[in-house]
């Protein structure tokens, strides 16, 4: 068996990976040059624990190659992104392009797996979009469990927790939607080769909902905290003790509030549901405003801190610790922390330090004079105002005294 992994990012590399430490072969394809450069050469442009090792093993052993175009292959899985464009709308272009990529190189009996977390109907388009440019093959229809066509196509989208991603991909119970049942049940014959949870069948319509439906629980159990944290700051109360009280409620579990939710999952999966039924989404539209808007807090918090030095603000240094979207990660999309840093660069302050101990260039969008890439130690004694935006391991052993006289805002609770 050969199987072809189409985007070789945070999903598509480790899924590569775990199967040919399975002993399949796989061809790892990706339009960006370097990434192929990088992973041909034994290394990874990603940082996720134990996966430079596994990579390393599977190039010396012969199992992984990495190409720029899609050769013929037995399975192809399609772990490519899935953004959001313009007024919160799918852009399901990078989907589009690996379905015409690789329709040359498919042959009858190849199966078709999505893995792209995707609103509702994506994998049919993804039919569709392959079917127009190969009418001399037979595509499945959905719903239609008669027809044996000559391509299975199926969606099985990734749940994964970065920084545990080899570990899930193992463990974690899987949810396979064939546009058939036969596409389902060819699918989770590959799945069942590293998958030693439950492959579970169902079609690819609820497949694609189940996704986005999980993700949007936890952003709106995530805009309740946020919520609870705006409504305590205005009571004067502190948020993180009223939660922990709460939280003693034998049925109660809140969520610790933060500066935003980001990630490629829970930041943009919920706009996909209401994109598909815009009238029946309310509470997961307001829990996404109510997150995307915390941001705009953390910035009122630094103004006051200003306030409270009483100087000018071209006077006043200040660091950001943390600019990924979760800790101990080098993943910066859809980061709120990224976003605040941001908005912070545009405020005139005498100097931006950043502190973000998993990156070693500071993005490209924050570069400027003002902006500089710091040590943790160097930046807390050199700032006036200390903004904790993610809370990575080594900003918790700090001593709290290094903190006296500077302004705080702490927005993970981590030294409240």
């Amino acid at each position: 068996m050969i199987v072809s992994v189409i985007g070789l990012g945070y999903i598509g590399l480790p899924t590569a990976a775990v199967l040919a430490s399975n002993e399949i072969k796989v061809i790892g394809v990706d339009v960006n040059q370097q990434t192929i450069d990088t992973i041909n050469s034994g290394r990874i442009h990603i940082i996720e624990p134990g996966l430079d090792v596994l990579v390393s093993e599977a190039l010396k052993k012969g199992y992984l190659k990495a190409v720029i175009k899609p050769q013929k292959a037995d399975v192809f899985m399609i772990a490519v992104p899935t953004p959001l464009g313009n007024g919160n709308k799918p852009d399901l272009s990078f989907v589009k392009s690996a379905a015409k990529a690789i329709a040359p190189v498919l042959e009858k009996g190849n199966l078709v797996i999505l893995e792209s977390t995707s609103p509702v109907g994506t994998t049919e388009k993804l039919t569709m979009w392959m079917r127009d440019e190969r009418s001399d093959i037979s595509f499945p229809e959905f719903g239609n469990n008669n027809f044996l066509a000559d391509i299975a196509v199926a969606h099985c989208p990734e749940r994964v927790l970065p920084g545990k991603v080899l570990r899930e991909l193992i463990e974690n119970n899987r949810i396979i939607g064939g546009i058939s049942d036969n596409c389902a049940r060819q699918a989770k014959d590959l799945y069942k080769i590293f998958v030693h949870a439950d492959c579970l069948l169902t079609d690819s319509r609820t497949a694609e909902l189940c996704k986005l439906v999980e993700n949007s629980f936890r952003d709106v159990n995530i805009a309740f905290a946020n919520e609870l944290s705006l409504i305590s700051d205005k009571l004067g109360v502190n948020v993180w003790n009223l939660i922990k009280l709460a939280n003693q409620h034998p049925r109660v579990n809140i969520l610790q509030p933060g500066p935003g939710v980001g990630g490629h999952c829970i930041a943009v999966d919920p706009w996909f549901i209401s994109d598909s039924a815009p009238n029946e989404s309310k509470l997961i539209q307001t829990a996404r405003l109510v997150n995307d808007n915390k941001p705009n807090f953390v910035i009122d918090k630094i103004n006051k801190s200003v306030k409270a030095i009483g100087k000018n603000r071209s006077d006043i240094k200040i660091v950001c610790l943390g600019l990924s979207f979760k800790p101990d990660i080098d993943d910066l999309r859809e980061s709120p922390a990224l976003e605040i840093a941001l908005k912070i660069r545009l405020m005139g302050f005498s100097e931006l330090m950043l502190v973000e101990p998993n990156i070693s260039n500071i993005p490209s969008e924050l570069k400027h004079e003002s902006v500089c890439l710091s040590s943790f130690e160097k930046a807390i004694k050199a700032s006036d105002i200390v903004v904790l935006l993610v809370d990575h391991t080594p900003f918790k052993s700090i001593d709290l005294n290094e903190l006296s006289g500077k302004q705080i805002i702490d927005t993970r609770g981590t030294w409240s």
